[in-house]
């Protein structure tokens, strides 16, 4: 072999070592963000700085973005302190609308007061299309119409849907993406929406039309408990309150709060708060998300000590968000 011949080996056998210690070596692309559900933070005594608490970790995780799935502050001036504190993350931050924020208001001024882009929406971070739904409509059997000012309270068969213009608005926004899509609801799809399997079904059959796993996961709040299932290859995630159960009971509150506290925050009665706020943090690679959750204590009186068993309304009855892997 010549030494011209012998050069020409030589150079291939270097491009091929050096694409090889690349492909071999360069880092995986990551995606973060930090979550939370629930706070009512003006419905509980430490409401400020439990979501000080969340923006800190977010910070302190160098996430990309935040987002809430609902039932968060109000847009009166008492409740500017929340807003602040949630505002003060300097990167991208999301909302979604929860029951709770309609108790007072209709959700075009929700949606305004909290600077959302609308009441559903999604955007694009890194390799993923994110989606962000809301289930807050009554339907009669006739008409859809949104929750607004506690309209809601009626029948529960007659609440938590999905509207049709949402549902075609959907259908679209997931087709015309080619990235891994992740959703983020209050209420579940998998269990509390009314309308949930035929939300399920649009992102199983866009998984069948795109001819890959193309919606991976969903993100829900609403019931304050923590699980995480799979139905038909896509993920379902409940992340806990960050602030505490509903048990819709007497939960011997004068025992945990001063009566100054209990008098002021009349939901306390009938809920079991956490001695540290719940959030998690979310790695996104192309091959699974890494989910950090946090655990916390029910501050005492316990649900153990209210003789009360490990669930309520089939959801568990836990003070953690327990961390979980899933495979894309």
């Amino acid at each position: 072999m010549n030494v011209q011949i012998k050069s020409i080996f030589k150079s291939i056998f270097v491009v091929l070592f050096a694409m090889y210690f690349c492909s071999c070596t360069q880092p995986e692309k990551t995606l973060t963000f930090a979550i939370a559900s629930d706070f009512h933070a003006p419905d509980v005594p430490d409401g400020e700085e439990r979501v000080a608490s969340f923006i800190k970790a977010a910070n302190d995780e160098n996430v990309d973005f935040i987002i809430e799935l609902g039932d968060f502050c109000r847009l009166d001036s008492a409740s500017r302190v929340y807003r602040e504190t949630w505002n003060g993350f300097e990167k991208d931050k999301y909302h979604v609308i929860g029951n709770h924020d309609m108790d007072k208001y209709t959700p075009e001024e929700y949606v305004e007061g909290m600077g959302m882009p609308g009441r559903y929406y999604s955007f694009d971070k890194g390799d993923f299309h994110f989606v962000v739904l809301d289930g807050n409509n009554l339907y009669d059997g006739k008409e859809y119409r949104h929750y607004a000012k506690a309209n809601y309270y009626v029948d529960s068969k007659m609440r938590a849907f999905v509207d049709p213009e949402q549902m075609e608005w959907l259908k679209k926004d997931l087709a015309a993406t080619d990235k891994k899509c992740i959703l983020f609801s209050h209420q579940s799809i998998d269990k509390c929406m009314n309308n949930g399997d035929a939300v399920r079904q649009i992102l199983e059959k866009e998984n069948e039309r795109a001819g890959f796993k193309k919606i991976v996961l969903a993100f829900s709040g609403h019931n304050h408990s923590n699980y995480t299932k799979e139905i038909n290859g896509i993920a379902y995630m409940q992340i806990n309150s960050a602030s505490y159960v509903w048990i819709d009971e007497p939960s011997m509150t004068e025992e945990r709060y001063p009566k100054e506290i209990n008098e002021k925050y009349s939901l306390l009665k009938y809920s079991i708060t956490y001695d540290k706020p719940l959030f998690a943090i979310v790695t996104l690679t192309g091959k699974g998300a890494d989910v950090k959750g946090t655990k916390a204590n029910f501050l005492p009186p316990t649900p153990k000590d209210l003789g009360m068993k490990d669930s309520i309304g089939g959801f568990p009855l836990v003070s953690t968000i327990e961390d979980a892997k899933i495979i894309f």
